[in-house]
């Protein structure tokens, strides 16, 4: 994506009807961009690029973060995949990249279905751009809040893909940070969670500033106070609570690189901002 691009998109719905065109505001820094632009991607606007570099500046391992967000997103999923899971409701699941969510379970099993759920209509539009085609019938991409998971779980296209009797896989990856204390994230997340049957699980991963010194912390949030959504960074204790009622899989909740890595973990491996854990609801 360049600057010179029409920023007024439109797109077709599942019915073949145009929705209204969205502005992208690239003058806006965006935090889907931003972590984009964390990946290598090219989903994003000089705004996006420069409020990143700052982030960036502040610790080089936010893009190790970045990127073993992304890893840890993929063996979560295979891993649930392998276990028998064939729904999966991935909300918050921002510009869709390389080895997504869809992807990575329809590798182990081509007729997995994946529910994407967004608030953001940027999102939405590079979500139904870059899935425009594929998929068809076993991927759908929904906007809704977060904040509003009643919404989420009645929302048509959800419960016309996904069988809410059977087990599913809820991702929050890397959406949670975006969460005031205020919109109560624990009662967010057991409002999902208890509406899923027995066999589900809940593989989510969470920023932190477990590693830096307070007044580190608080530079990156400062950041994104000019961007699109704020961030809230938690303790380990307090991404924990998320888990309650659930049986953590092991290695339990760790940094996401050392979530069952494919690789031989580096020395930076357990200081990485990311918490990632996956449970099983009993």
């Amino acid at each position: 994506m360049t600057e010179h691009q029409d920023i007024s998109l439109d797109w077709m719905s599942d019915s073949g009807e145009p929705h209204a065109p969205v502005d992208l505001r690239p003058e806006v820094p965006h935090p889907a961009r931003m972590y984009d632009y964390y990946l290598g991607g090219k989903d994003n606007f000089p705004a996006d690029r420069e409020a990143a570099e700052k982030v960036l500046a502040l610790s080089p391992l936010v893009r190790l973060s970045a990127l073993a967000n992304r890893a840890f997103l993929q063996r979560a999923v295979r891993h649930l995949a392998e276990a028998g899971v064939r729904q999966f409701l991935d909300i918050g699941t921002g510009i869709p990249t390389a080895g997504n969510t869809h992807q990575t379970a329809q590798l182990v099993h081509p007729d997995a279905r994946v529910a994407y759920v967004d608030n953001d209509p940027i999102v939405l539009v590079h979500s139904r751009a870059l899935l425009a085609g594929s998929s068809r019938g076993t991927v759908t991409v929904t906007q809704a809040d977060l904040r509003d998971p009643e919404k989420i779980l009645a929302d048509p296209q959800v419960r016309e893909l996904l069988d809410l009797g059977r087990p599913v896989a809820l991702l929050l990856f890397a959406v949670l940070h975006f969460v005031d204390d205020a919109d109560d994230p624990y009662g967010i997340v057991r409002t999902l969670v208890d509406a899923l049957p027995p066999g589900s699980h809940l593989a989510l991963s969470h920023g932190t500033g477990d590693f830096v010194p307070a007044s580190e912390a608080e530079k990156g949030p400062a950041i994104y106070r000019n961007a699109t959504a704020q961030l809230s960074m938690r303790t380990k204790e307090q991404v924990l609570k998320f888990f309650d009622g659930l049986e953590l899989l092991e290695p339990g909740l760790v940094t996401a690189p050392l979530w069952r890595p494919d690789t031989t973990p580096s020395a930076t491996d357990a200081e990485v901002g990311i918490w990632a854990g996956v449970g099983r609801k009993p």
